[in-house]
């Protein structure tokens, strides 16, 4: 009875298997809600819409204005997508691509008109009326207000009281109401000035029982009754029929917050920068990778494997209908997200089939070994996956843009990873035990652990991690004396040239990748080109390194004669990065933050600092190791860039946990550096082979990643692969040993700290 329950098991396991994959391969209902094809796609991958706005009233505004300008709008232009761009073009342009839209006037009137918000006091000094409340005049039942004075004129009597960069910050939160609920409000802030301004304003309309007046976009968005003198620069604002509501408001006094008014200039939908074939070819990796790794699985973990495989095709389902359900838009940075918690779901799978095997060949049976196994890998599996969401939520609480979405992608690949390996695995492995499959040779056992003197042999691996290093940083100083600069760095960087043509005749991608954009590179003497086609047009954008005028005469020059394009349809802008430095300081900081956060964790749970301590030098070691093979190869530092540096961090970290938490488990009496180097050697020998079947996992991914796909995603597989190597290299030759060090040459000094 119970063998026919298993077989039942088995038979409905599969189907679901079956229903998950359908759906995400075909999806559910006539949106597809649910599949591949259903997830919003970056620019990058899909294209969207481009808008341009230009400031109103002056050709050359300050810089500072500019760059706050567009980092506020960065965080405006977040809600349609974490993977939205906003950047300068030319001296008082500011351009915003949103990805995964393709309705560029629904954009454009949500946006509203950035830069143009004031409050408003309902009387001038002499007490007539600035507005007036009316009854509508379609139906007569709502009121609306209207200014009895033009925007000068209230300018001039000093009847505008703040203006949107009076307001630090906007928000729709909750708060509780005089019945004892919840009500949404929005939450405003002052700066120094406007939080001054506000408090007379307040004092004056409170006396006279009035209003002050939120006019935005030429319309009231709010005329709230002042009800106290305000002056502790923070009000809130009440009423809201709804959260929506108030965050509708909150969104527009935050744009209108800007400092430069702008005006749209023109907007656009674009075409995706890489093409089909991105998408294509790294469907076809994730096909072969997946493959690979099922193949490895079950040669070295039979039964096992066989579980780990259909729990990873299961995992994958879930992602997809994840990714699909909550809207998530995918560009590179999130398929770098997924790479990793692919790798972190094999690597919990690898952690329990390994001490399964342990228990198997210390003479356990199958089922006690199996109920053994996932006991004693919980814990790493808890703190490999906690560490590396550390890093994952940080970056998204304190990150921008594509760190963002890396970091979205990244958490639901954690928690589902977990859920995967815990829940379907074991549950697919009962079943597969429950059906008759009990014979310890279906499992395998463990063989000896290998003896090797990574103690012993420790600066040995520290001169190796140290010449790289500095050769690195020597090969970066020779570029830079050469005039080439540190590293190659992209457009997402240091911005560049970018030229608009208009062709007699509309262009495929592709073709455009063959022959223009090499006639350019050829002519302008460089070697990286981004191609955006503009929909429903012949128009083209080619975004490029800054071009001097000798190269954009040579760039017109091939376009006139070789493709008969007029010299009146070339027009060339000078843009500014797409990573400003905001966005830069805020991955900083939220990798920083994340780092302590980890510290302290690891602190906790291993009650010993000196774990966290070597935690964090074998990241900076890591890190340090794949930035410096950026200015050995020479390839494009931009947004792949930073993706790559946060997947390592998260992936090393990971590794180096799984072995830490072997060596707290042997931790026992020993008290003597014999003793310590005798203890770390074991436990990192029990721990390499696991180490080494992660990272091929891993790697198998990146890999099918670099040979099937276009020039970019070899550009991004590459120096993720020299990180899983790397990642690799560390958590068995530096982590471990630096924690001996640390244990036995600066005990005294970790004593006192604690």
């Amino acid at each position: 009875m119970k063998r026919l329950k298993s077989v039942f098991a088995l038979i409905l396991m599969l189907a679901l298997l079956g229903g998950l994959g359908y759906s995400a391969v075909v999806g559910l209902g006539e949106d597809k809600s649910g599949s591949l094809e259903s997830i919003p796609l970056g620019l990058d991958l899909a294209g969207g819409v481009s808008i341009t706005y230009e400031v109103v009233g002056d050709e050359n505004p300050d810089k500072e204005d500019m760059a706050d300008t567009i980092y506020k709008l960065q965080q405006r232009v977040d809600q349609y997508s974490t993977e939205s761009l906003v950047y300068q073009e030319g001296s008082n342009r500011i351009n915003i691509e949103i990805p995964g839209v393709s309705d560029a006037n629904a954009i454009l009137e949500e946006l509203g008109q950035p830069g143009n918000l004031y409050f408003i006091a309902q009387t001038d000094s002499e007490g007539n009326a600035n507005y007036e409340m009316k009854l509508d005049s379609v139906y007569g039942l709502f009121y609306t207000y209207e200014l009895n004075k033009t925007i000068e004129e209230l300018q001039a009597d000093g009847s505008i009281v703040l203006t949107g960069s009076d307001v630090e910050s906007a928000q729709a939160v909750y708060q509780q109401d005089s019945y004892g609920g919840n009500e949404p409000v929005v939450s405003l802030t002052f700066t120094e000035d406007g939080a001054k301004a506000f408090a007379d304003a307040t004092t004056k309309a409170f006396a006279n029982n009035e209003s002050i007046g939120i006019y935005y976009d030429g319309r009231f968005i709010s005329v709230p009754t002042v009800q106290a003198a305000i002056t502790d620069g923070k009000a809130v604002i009440t009423g809201m029929s709804d959260y929506e509501d108030a965050s509708q408001l909150a969104s527009n006094i935050r744009i209108g917050g800007l400092k430069l008014q702008l005006n749209e200039l023109r907007s656009n939908v674009v075409g995706a920068q890489l093409g089909t074939d991105a998408i294509r070819t790294s469907l076809i990796a994730a096909a072969v990778g997946f493959g690979l790794i099922a193949l490895f699985m079950i040669v070295f973990f039979r039964i096992l494997g066989l579980s780990a495989t259909l729990a990873l095709a299961f995992y994958s389902g879930l992602m997809v209908f994840m990714l699909s359900a909550f809207d998530q838009t995918l560009t590179l940075p999130g398929i770098a997200g997924i790479i990793l918690s692919i790798g972190m779901a094999v690597d919990a799978n690898v952690l329990v089939f390994s001490r399964i095997k342990e228990e198997i060949a210390g003479g356990k049976d199958v089922d006690a070994a199996r109920k053994a196994g996932y006991h004693k890998a919980l814990s790493s599996i808890i703190d490999g996956n906690v560490t590396t969401f550390i890093v994952a939520f940080w970056l998204f609480i304190l990150g921008t843009g594509s760190i963002k979405g890396f970091a979205i992608t990244l958490m639901f690949g954690i928690v589902l990873s977990m859920f995967t390996a815990l829940v379907i695995t074991r549950l697919i492995t009962s079943i597969f035990y429950g059906i008759g499959l009990t014979h310890p040779a279906l499992y395998g056992k463990a063989k000896a652990a290998p003896k090797f003197d990574f103690v012993g042999k420790r600066k040995v691996f520290y001169g190796v991690s140290c010449a790289i290093v500095v050769a690195g940083l020597i090969a970066m100083g020779v570029n830079s004396a050469q005039g080439k600069g540190a590293f190659n760095y992209s457009l997402d960087f240091v911005g560049g040239t970018s030229t608009t043509v208009t062709f007699d005749e509309a262009k495929e991608l592709a073709d455009l990748e063959k022959t223009v954009a090499a006639d350019i590179k050829e002519a302008a003497g460089i070697n990286q080109i981004s191609i955006q086609t503009v929909t429903g047009t012949n128009q083209v954008i080619f975004k490029t390194s800054t071009l001097t005028v000798a190269q954009r005469e040579a760039v017109e020059d091939v376009l006139v004669n070789n493709y008969g394009v007029s010299a009146d349809n070339i027009a060339a802008e000078t843009i500014s990065s797409v990573i400003s430095s905001e966005m830069r300081v805020d991955a900083i900081i939220a990798l920083l933050v994340s780092l302590v956060c980890m510290l302290i964790y690891i602190w906790i749970r291993f009650k010993d600092i000196k774990f966290g301590t070597a935690a964090i030098i074998a990241l900076a070691h890591d890190a340090l190791i794949v930035i410096v093979s950026y200015a050995f190869t020479r390839f494009a530092v931009g947004n792949t860039f930073i993706a790559v540096v946060l997947t390592i961090i998260g992936y090393s970290i990971n590794d180096t946990i799984v072995t830490f938490d072997r060596i707290r488990e042997n931790l026992a009496n020993a008290n003597s550096k014999k003793e310590y180097a005798e203890l770390v050697n074991g436990s990192v020998g029990q721990t390499v082979t696991r180490s080494l079947f992660t990272s091929a996992t891993t790697f198998f991914t990146v890999c099918a990643l670099y040979v099937f796909g276009v020039a970019d995603i070899k550009a991004f597989a590459l120096p993720l692969m020299v990180g899983v190597i790397c990642g690799t290299y560390s958590s068995i030759f530096i982590a471990s040993p630096m924690w001996y060090d640390l244990k036995t040459k600066f005990s005294t000094f970790f004593a006192k700290k604690a």
